[in-house]
């Protein structure tokens, strides 16, 4: 069981990459989520490294965007992979609810995103992974649409790796592992404690501080 931070982006990815595999071989037509929490962090090249990850291990990803510039942009950083480059809208035009092998990679899908996101995984028979993706709106509140959301498209999400930093420390989730909570030491990072599911702000508190 993994009980140490990764060291860096780059071992992050390794433990995403590891993470998702095992994911998708208990769930292979899931809906996965990876979370890579960091302040200023440019989705892009994380995005392209991992489509390729998934290539080289026999994985038929598509990298998907919310927006068309997203697309172009990534197609114009990695034109080798434009083929397996898509806007969400495009990709919705191409869907003709067929069995498909594919695993779409949706990279950050927000709240405005929602109906098209959800139309999109409704007509895709095969597994989509949704990174560092936000769609529960604010907006909408505790209302019904809020609980209907929760109930419906929302709870079929699994985390497969979240990884954030906290002010003393760390949490992580690496499937199929529990949620990891590290303590920030003079000396490194500390295991202090696991949750079977992720842990609230206040259980995090008492965690770290007794509180």
């Amino acid at each position: 069981m993994i009980t140490t931070l990764p060291a860096d982006l780059l071992a992050a990815e390794s433990m995403v990459l590891e993470a998702l595999q095992a994911s998708l071989r208990d769930q292979p037509l899931g809906r996965w989520e990876v979370t890579l929490k960091f302040e200023g962090l440019k989705l892009m090249p994380v995005a392209i490294r991992l489509m390729q990850n998934l290539q080289e291990n026999g994985f038929e990803p598509v990298l998907v965007w919310p927006d068309m510039g997203g697309a172009a942009l990534a197609k114009h950083n990695a034109p080798e992979l434009a083929n397996q480059i898509s806007s969400l809208n495009d990709l919705l035009d191409k869907q003709n609810g067929n069995d498909d092998d594919r695993i779409f990679l949706v990279v950050a899908p927000q709240p405005t995103d929602y109906e098209q996101f959800e139309l999109l995984c409704n007509k895709h028979s095969g597994a989509v992974v949704m990174l560092n993706g936000r769609l529960e709106d604010s907006a909408v509140g505790i209302g019904g649409v809020a609980r209907q959301r929760r109930r419906g498209f929302l709870s079929l999400w699994r985390k497969a790796y979240w990884l954030e930093p906290l002010e003393s420390g760390a949490l992580m989730r690496s499937h199929p592992g529990e949620w990891i909570l590290f303590r920030a030491d003079v000396d490194g990072y500390r295991e202090t404690t696991t949750f079977e599911q992720r842990p609230d702000a206040e259980a995090i508190d008492a965690a770290l501080f007794g509180t």
